[in-house]
């Protein structure tokens, strides 16, 4: 008996008039109308509604409504009561529930990130076995297990599960699937090898090399994805297009585009030295234009230019880059200085005042704001320009005509996470301030973590300069422990539906975990603290410690002497491309402008990439994979336009500093 075919039948018949007629006088309040007396059991009805049946049946029908109701809290996104109810089944589940049983598992395991379990358990399954309700489920689970790595797999199953979709949902199934193939890179692409009577994926591969070949002339991309229209009717991105492919405009709108811009910054106040170092960096480039940010390889610096006394520069990183290489992408804008920019204060008006006002005076593009509150106020603001928001919301809202460009540790946390991930660890530990700075960065980290894949994340929290110090002078080291970082709010001890209370599962406790399988630790500190830290992990575990250190870029703040980089061995860090020898003549320049300060020279390649950002707000929006070498790190845009920054990681070899290879 399958689960899409089960009938109430069989339950109605076991259940005693009275039961029923209890049930009513217990909802006085509802009408008959309002009251859902028989919905259909294949999985569409509320877990409210179920969870009322299991409670009325036993037996066989018990075990089956209580499959419907694990089933329907996954629907409603409600995975820890699901999870606390599926615990609960029972050990001598009948065989035509047992598939079902193993599915609703698989689903459990992807959504709470453990992708390694939920694949395991889907080849358990007999996929044969299962009905059209239950396929859908299938492919649902197999995408949620492959989505963090683009593979064969992932688009297989959007494939498959494309027919068994309502119309509401096959655009989203076409637009993750065209997602997934956009993210592939050349090398992944290369090596796919697929079936002669895969013709749907054969168009899919073929339209992305369209789109790869075409990319930054988008009239003929326009005119490629026609042709390819006309070679693969039957493909479903045929029939209706990916939403990102669906609306490409000529790229000549873009100069259009940067003609009048206006420029949101704060410039009073604390943040008002950032917003005016951001100006500068902006109309700078406005002025200069920009051109893309080399990146330099493992044998790119020469060890005379490693240390500061030599070259008289603050920077441990040589400014001679001898080698080098470029992401694929547009990624020069050119100088522009007949465009109008026209500042506003941020400071001085709230901003819906602010951007009507830029709307009035005739701005085509807007760039900021930059406080977080003014851009969250910006899911409130109905307005038609481009918006080039020079930070993110907590919660993003995609919008057509909006992207986010922010400069932030949890930026750097999540681009660290992959670094590592990159490096084959899989035990870190995060070292990070006893503040909201270390709560931020520390969610963040473990967020990125597990959504590629990753397990738990552990924390520990330092103490201010003079608590290292004291540690220092104590002799007792740092060690490699923590607690598990939690990435959801703390669940309810119970949750009660539909008269049913369920406990939730419990938080991981809040214990200290033995460090001595800890093969990677994340450090955020300065660069005096990190000077205490690194000799502590040391003296606690060792010179030979097995764990890689990885630092932020904030402990990178130069003038760092040769006893500083002899002390750091084997240390990687993370900086922005300008900082660690991409441009070394925009580096002397933003330098000089803001008197030698690392803080503020971010934020000035901050304001360079904005320029070249604004000046790509087209290909940006529209063009999947669209890339930007930019001073920040190498840019790209999620669908909804939230720009992600790759940045460089360097480390101390020998009393130098070399690129990580």
């Amino acid at each position: 008996m399958r689960l899409s075919t089960f009938t109430l039948s069989k339950v109605g018949r076991s259940l005693p008039v009275l039961l029923v007629a209890l049930i009513f006088a217990g909802c006085t309040s509802q009408t008959p109308e309002t009251y859902q007396e028989q919905p259909p059991a294949n999985g569409s009805a509320s877990s409210v509604w179920y969870l009322q049946q299991m409670q009325q049946s036993s037996d066989d029908s018990k075990t089956q409504w209580q499959l419907l109701a694990i089933r329907a809290l996954l629907q409603e996104g409600q995975t820890q009561q699901a999870s606390e109810l599926y615990s609960q089944l029972p050990g001598n589940i009948i065989d035509t529930q047992q598939q079902e049983q193993l599915l609703l598992l698989a689903q459990i395991k992807a959504a709470q990130q453990d992708y390694a379990a939920a694949s395991a358990i889907l080849k358990r399954i007999d996929f044969n076995r299962l009905d059209a309700t239950q396929q859908q489920s299938y492919y649902s689970a197999v995408i949620a297990a492959n989505q963090t790595q683009p593979s064969l797999t992932l688009l297989r199953a959007y494939i498959a599960q494309e027919p068994l979709l309502g119309n509401d949902a096959r655009q989203k199934n076409i637009d993750d699937t065209w997602q997934a193939l956009a993210s592939m890179t050349p090398e992944q692409m290369n090596s796919l090898v697929i079936n002669a009577d895969e013709n749907t994926l054969q168009g899919w591969l073929d339209l992305q090399q369209v789109w790869s070949s075409n990319r930054t002339d988008l009239d003929k991309l326009k005119a490629g994805i026609q042709d390819w229209k006309i070679r693969y009717p039957n493909n479903p991105g045929a029939k209706s297009l990916p939403t990102q492919l669906s609306d490409l405009r000529p790229a000549s709108t873009d100069s259009a585009s940067v003609s009048k811009i206006a420029l949101l910054l704060p410039l009073n106040g604390q943040p008002g030295l950032f917003g005016r170092t951001i100006q500068q960096g902006f109309e700078a480039a406005k002025s200069q234009g920009t051109e893309p940010v080399t990146v330099p390889q493992r044998s790119a610096i020469s060890s005379e230019q490693t240390t500061g006394e030599q070259t008289g520069d603050h920077n441990p990183v040589t400014q001679d880059i001898t080698e080098s290489s470029q992401v694929t992408g547009v990624a020069s804008a050119p100088a522009n200085p007949n465009a109008e920019v026209k500042i506003y204060d941020t400071s001085s008006q709230p901003i819906d005042q602010v951007i009507a006002q830029a709307q009035q005076d005739g701005a085509t593009l807007i760039v900021g704001p930059l406080l977080k509150n003014d851009v969250d106020a910006l899911a409130q603001i109905n307005s038609g320009l481009n918006i080039l928001a020079l930070n993110q919301p907590e919660t993003v809202q995609s919008r057509p005509n909006i992207c986010y460009f922010a400069l932030s540790p949890e930026d750097e946390a999540r681009d660290a996470a992959h670094h590592i991930w990159q490096q084959e660890h899989r035990s870190p530990l995060l070292m990070v301030p006893s503040n909201a700075l270390g709560e931020r960065v520390a969610k963040a980290f473990a967020h990125e973590w597990q959504s590629l894949g990753g397990g738990t994340v552990l924390q520990q929290r330092l103490g201010s300069l003079s608590d290292l110090k004291r540690g220092v002078n104590g002799g007792s080291g740092l060690a490699l422990t923590g607690t598990p970082v939690v990435t959801a709010n703390n669940p309810p001890e119970s949750v009660t539906i539909g008269g049913l209370t369920i406990p939730t599962v419990p938080v991981e406790p809040q214990v200290v975990t033995d460090g001595g399988n800890v093969d990677a630790v994340y450090i955020v500190a300065t660069a005096d603290e990190m000077a205490l830290i690194k000799p502590m992990i040391t003296m606690r575990t060792g010179s030979r410690g097995g764990a890689q250190l990885y630092a932020s870029s904030r402990s990178s703040q130069g003038a760092t002497g040769p006893d500083f980089r002899l002390e750091m061995e084997g240390l990687q860090y993370s900086d922005i491309p300008l900082l660690s020898g991409g441009n070394p003549q925009l580096m002397q320049q933003a330098l000089s402008s803001v008197n030698n300060d690392y803080s503020l020279a971010r934020l000035y390649a901050m304001g360079v990439d904005a320029w070249s950002l604004a000046n790509h707000f087209t290909e940006l929006r529209q063009t999947p994979g669209f890339a930007i070498n930019g001073n920040t790190g190498q840019l790209t845009a999620t669908p909804d336009c939230v720009v992600n920054r790759k940045l460089n990681w360097l480390q101390f070899n020998q009393g130098q500093v070399v690129p990580v290879s």
